[in-house]
C-alpha cells in the first residue's frame, strides 16, 4: 500500500476482522479439543510411567478450550476477540511446558510440541504482527522458564539446539503474520473503497434518473400549459364569435316576443312556450360563454367575493358530457355560501375534483350500486365547508399520505400526470384554506375543502 488506510478503514477492517476471528478462534478451540487428548499415545511410547498424569493435563487443557468456546460468543468475547487466540495459545503451551518440565528438561523432545501449537495456530488463526510477537514471545519464555529450572550445565548443547528452532519457526511467523495481515488489510480496503464508490454511484446513478424523470413530467406538464393557453386564446376567439349571433338572436327573441302580442286569442300559448323553450337555450348557451370566458381570464390573481353555489354550478356544466345520464348528482350548497377568492381558480379546484370523482366512478365493477356524486356546503363558525364524496372503489390507504403530491398518481401512463390535486392544493393554501380526503377502499372517497368565509357586511353587499 502506498498510503496508510484511514481511520474509517481502519474500523471498519477491525469489525470486519471481529467475526472472522472469533469464527477461527472457535475452529482452534475444536482442533486443540481433539489433538491435545490424542497425542496420549505419543505419551505412553516415551514417557510410559507419566502417561496417565500427562493424560489428566492433557483432558484439562481440553476443557479449558472447550469453555472458551462459548466465552468467544459473548459481550466479553466480542469486546477482547483477539487477546482470546492468545488465551488460547496459552492453553497448550503451559501444558506442554509442564511436561518439558517434569521429565527431562531441555533434553525433552516435547519442545517440538510448543513449534506445532505456533505453527498451526498461525495457520489456523489470522493474527496481526503483535499478536504473532506476543504468541512467540510466550512461547520462547515458557521454554526458557522450564529449562531454567532443570539443570541448565549437562543439558546446554540441547537446550541451545532447541532454542534455534524455536526462534526460527517464531522469526518465520512473524515475518509471515506480518505480510499476511498487511495484504488482507490491502484487499479490505481495496474492496472498502470499491464498495463505497459502488454506493456513491449507484446514489448518483438514482439522483440523476430520479432528475431525468422529473424533467420529463415537467417537460409534459410545460406542453400541457402550452396546450391550455392555446385554448384560452381560441375560446377567447371562439367566445366573441358566438357573443356577436348570440346578441343578434337575443334581439330576435326580443321582437319576436313583441310580435307575438299580436297573435290570435288561441295561438299565444304555443308560441310563448317555444318562445321561452328558444330563450332558455339562448340562455343557457350566455352562460357557457360566460363561465369560458371567466376560466380563460388571463387575470389569475384578482379576488372577488364569490358566491360557492356559482363556482360548483359552472364547474358541473364544465363537465356535463361526462355525468349527464351516467352519474347521479346531489347538490346540497347553500346559497349564502361566499367568499373572497379568485373564481376561475376556485371553479378549478372543484373541476379537479369532480373530474377525480368521476374517474373513479368510471371504474366501479359492474352490478356495483348506481354512481353518486354528493356535493355538500354549509357554514362552521367562520369557515366555509365543502365536500365532494363520491362512491367510487376509493383510494389506498398507503396512498393517501400521498395524495396531493406533485406527479403522483395511480393511473396508467398516458392517462394523467399526477398534477391535478397537487394544484387544488397550492389554491386552497393560498387562499389560506384546508383540503383534505377520507376514503374507504371499495366504499367511498370524499375530499373536503375549508375556506374563510368572507365577512356578515361583504355577504350582505
Amino acid at each position: 500500500m502506498t498510503s496508510l488506510p484511514s481511520t474509517e478503514i481502519l474500523a471498519a477492517f477491525d469489525e470486519h476482522e471481529r467475526g472472522i476471528t472469533i469464527r477461527k478462534t472457535r475452529l482452534g478451540c475444536v482442533i486443540g479439543i481433539v489433538l491435545v487428548p490424542l497425542f496420549t499415545v505419543l505419551d505412553r511410547q516415551i514417557y510410559p510411567a507419566e502417561a496417565n498424569a500427562f493424560l489428566v493435563a492433557r483432558l484439562a487443557c481440553s476443557l479449558l478450550m472447550l469453555a472458551l468456546y462459548p466465552i468467544s460468543g459473548t459481550k466479553l468475547g466480542l469486546r477482547y476477540f483477539r487477546l482470546q487466540g492468545l488465551v488460547l495459545l496459552a492453553l497448550p503451551t503451559l501444558c506442554i511446558s509442564w511436561m518439558i518440565y517434569v521429565k527431562e528438561g531441555a533434553m525433552s523432545p516435547y519442545y517440538a510440541g510448543l513449534n506445532l501449537v505456533l505453527m498451526v495456530l498461525a495457520v489456523v488463526l489470522d493474527w496481526t504482527f503483535w499478536q504473532s510477537v506476543a504468541a512467540v514471545t510466550m512461547v520462547f519464555v515458557s521454554y526458557l522458564v522450564v529449562c531454567g529450572l532443570s539443570d541448565p550445565i549437562t543439558q546446554s548443547g540441547i537446550f541451545y539446539n532447541n532454542v534455534a528452532f524455536i526462534v526460527s519457526t517464531g522469526i518465520v511467523i512473524i515475518a509471515g503474520t506480518y505480510f499476511h495481515s498487511r495484504l488482507r488489510l490491502s484487499e479490505f480496503a481495496s474492496r472498502y473503497e470499491l464498495d463505497r464508490n459502488r454506493r456513491v454511484l449507484a446514489e448518483q446513478n438514482q439522483v440523476l434518473e430520479d432528475t431525468l424523470k422529473q424533467l420529463k413530467e415537467t417537460e409534459l406538464q410545460l406542453l400541457q400549459t402550452e396546450k391550455i393557453v392555446s385554448l384560452g386564446r381560441l375560446s377567447a376567439g371562439i367566445i366573441h364569435e358566438i357573443n356577436n349571433p348570440l346578441n343578434f338572436a337575443t334581439t330576435g327573441l326580443y321582437v319576436l316576443r313583441k310580435q307575438g302580442e299580436r297573435l290570435a286569442r288561441e295561438q299565444p300559448e304555443e308560441f310563448s312556450e317555444v318562445l321561452r323553450d328558444v330563450e332558455e337555450g339562448v340562455s343557457r348557451v350566455k352562460s357557457i360563454v360566460s363561465d369560458l370566458r371567466s376560466f380563460t381570464h388571463p387575470d389569475a390573481e384578482q379576488r372577488d367575493q364569490v358566491k360557492i353555489v356559482d363556482v360548483i354550478t359552472a364547474s358541473l356544466r364544465f363537465l356535463s358530457n361526462e355525468w349527464k345520464d351516467k352519474v347521479q348528482i346531489d347538490q346540497a350548497v347553500s346559497a349564502d355560501l361566499i367568499c373572497s377568492a379568485n373564481k376561475n381558480k376556485l371553479t378549478q379546484v372543484f373541476v379537479n375534483l369532480l373530474q377525480n370523482s368521476l374517474d373513479a366512478l368510471r371504474e366501479k365493477p359492474p352490478g356495483a350500486e348506481p354512481p353518486v356524486i354528493r356535493i355538500n356546503g354549509r357554514y362552521e363558525a367562520d369557515k366555509i365547508v365543502i365536500s365532494v364524496r363520491d362512491n367510487g372503489e376509493g383510494i389506498a390507504p398507503e396512498n393517501l399520505p400521498r395524495i396531493f403530491d406533485p406527479f403522483f398518481t395511480t393511473r396508467d401512463v398516458g392517462k394523467g400526470m399526477g398534477m391535478g390535486l397537487s394544484i387544488c392544493y397550492r389554491i386552497v393554501q393560498e387562499l389560506q384554506g384546508k383540503i383534505s380526503v377520507t376514503s374507504e377502499r371499495g366504499e367511498f372517497c370524499e375530499f373536503t375543502v375549508e375556506l374563510p368565509a368572507s365577512a356578515p357586511e361583504s355577504i350582505a353587499a
